[in-house]
C-alpha cells in the first residue's frame, strides 16, 4: 500500500478523494447510497445537502477550484435529483441545503445569485409551513407532522437565522431564530446542558428522552455559536461550552463516540450508515466553530483521540475495499479512508456515504486545528 499521509491537510484529501473512489456514481445519482453498492432507490437530500458542505471544506481549507467545482455539482444534484424542485416534506432538510447553499454563495462571488435567491426561498418556505404553535411557536420536523418538534430542525433554523441576520442586518431572520432558540432552552436542553432530541412525534408532549444523539449537541452549539457572532454576548458561548463538555461525558468512551443509535430497534447487523451515520460529523462540525471563539480543553482532545482512532482502523487500499464505477483515475495501491460508525474498529461489509461524510468532517475539522 503507498504511504499514508501523516500531515492531517493530506489526509484530508485522501478522505474527500476516497469519498469519489468507493462512492462515486454516474450522473445523476453522483454518489452510490453504499459500499458496496446494494440499493440506490433512496433519494437521500439531505445527506448531499452535507456533501456540498464537505467539498466547501475542503475549497476553504486549498483554496483549490476543483473542490468548488465540486460543491457546485452536488447542490445541482440535489435539485434534480428532487424533480427540479427546492422542497420537499422534512423542514430539517431543507434547512440544511440552505445552510449549505448561503455557504457555496459566500465561497463563489462569480456565482452567489442563484444560491442566494434559493437560500431566500428555501426560509420563506419554511417559515410559511413549518413554523407553528404547537407546544410554542417553533420550526417543526415535517410537513406532515406540525406536532412534533425537534432539535434537528430548531438547531439549523438557528443557525441560518443568525447568519442571514448578520449578512443582511435584517431582524426577520434573527427574531424567529432568537423565539425557537428560546423553545429550544425551555422544552429540549436539560439543566446540565444536555440536549433531547425532540417531543411530539406521537401526538402528545412527551420528550424522546431515549434519543440521545451527537448531532442534537452539536446543533445546539451551532447555534450558540452563531449567536454570539451575531450579538456578541458571551453568555452563548458558556452554553456552547456546557453543552460540549457535558455531551462528551455523556456520549464518548475510549477517546470516541459510541455510535449514535446503537440501541434502535432498526440497526442491520453488518451495516453502518443511514441516518445516524452523520450525527457525529456534525458535531465536530460545530463543536470546531466554538474552538474557534474559545479553547475547550475537552472537544480538542475529543477531536483528536477521535481522529486519531478514526485513521488507525479505517485505512484501507482501494484494492482491498472495492473501487466504485465512477471512480476517479487510481491505482489499486493507493490508500483509502473507509469509516465506520464505531472509529475504534475497522469497517463492516456494508457503509453508507453518510458514515464517509462524518468522517471526511472530522478529518477537515483536525486539519484546520492541526494543519
Amino acid at each position: 500500500m503507498t504511504d499514508v499521509p501523516q500531515r492531517w491537510p493530506d489526509r484530508a484529501d485522501l478522505a474527500q478523494r476516497s469519498l469519489d473512489l468507493l462512492w462515486g456514481a454516474p450522473w445523476p445519482q453522483l454518489l452510490h447510497n453504499a459500499h458496496p453498492v446494494r440499493d440506490d432507490t433512496t433519494f437521500n437530500y439531505w445527506w448531499l445537502a452535507h456533501a456540498v458542505d464537505c467539498r466547501l471544506d475542503a475549497y476553504a481549507r486549498t483554496g483549490a477550484p476543483v473542490w468548488l467545482d465540486a460543491a457546485r455539482t452536488t447542490a445541482r444534484n440535489v435539485v434534480e435529483r428532487n424533480g427540479g424542485s427546492l422542497v420537499n416534506d422534512y423542514f430539517d432538510d431543507m434547512l440544511w441545503y440552505a445552510l449549505a447553499l448561503l455557504r457555496l454563495a459566500e465561497s463563489d462571488e462569480e456565482g452567489s445569485e442563484e444560491p442566494l435567491r434559493d437560500v431566500g426561498a428555501l426560509w420563506t418556505h419554511v417559515l410559511e409551513h413549518g413554523w407553528t404553535d404547537a407546544h410554542g411557536w417553533s420550526m417543526s420536523w415535517r410537513r406532515q407532522q406540525p406536532y412534533y418538534k425537534n432539535t434537528p430542525a430548531n438547531g439549523p433554523f438557528i443557525i441560518l437565522g443568525a447568519r442571514l441576520a448578520r449578512r443582511t442586518g435584517s431582524a426577520e431572520h434573527l427574531e424567529p431564530a432568537l423565539a425557537s432558540m428560546a423553545w429550544l432552552r425551555r422544552h429540549l436542553v436539560r439543566e446540565d446542558g444536555f440536549v433531547w432530541d425532540g417531543l411530539g412525534r406521537e401526538g402528545g408532549d412527551e420528550i424522546d428522552s431515549s434519543w440521545r444523539f451527537t448531532y442534537n449537541q452539536g446543533l445546539f452549539i451551532g447555534a450558540c455559536v452563531e449567536l454570539f457572532r451575531t450579538d456578541g454576548d458571551t453568555t452563548w458561548l458558556d452554553l456552547a461550552q456546557q453543552t460540549a463538555e457535558v455531551s462528551i461525558t455523556e456520549l464518548a468512551r475510549e477517546g470516541v463516540f459510541v455510535r449514535d443509535g446503537g440501541d434502535l430497534d432498526d440497526r442491520v447487523p453488518d451495516v453502518d450508515g443511514a441516518d445516524t451515520g452523520l450525527f457525529k460529523g456534525i458535531w465536530f462540525r460545530y463543536a470546531t466553530q466554538l474552538l474557534l471563539e474559545r479553547e475547550v480543553p475537552a472537544v480538542r482532545d475529543l477531536l483528536r483521540s477521535s481522529t486519531d482512532a478514526l485513521w488507525r482502523s479505517g485505512v484501507t487500499t482501494l484494492a482491498a475495499a472495492g473501487v466504485a464505477d465512477a471512480a476517479p483515475a487510481h491505482t489499486p495501491d493507493e490508500p483509502v479512508l473507509r469509516a465506520g460508525d464505531d472509529w475504534l474498529r475497522p469497517a463492516p461489509r456494508e457503509v453508507g456515504y453518510s458514515t464517509q461524510l462524518s468522517a471526511i468532517m472530522a478529518t477537515e475539522a483536525r486539519a484546520s486545528i492541526d494543519g
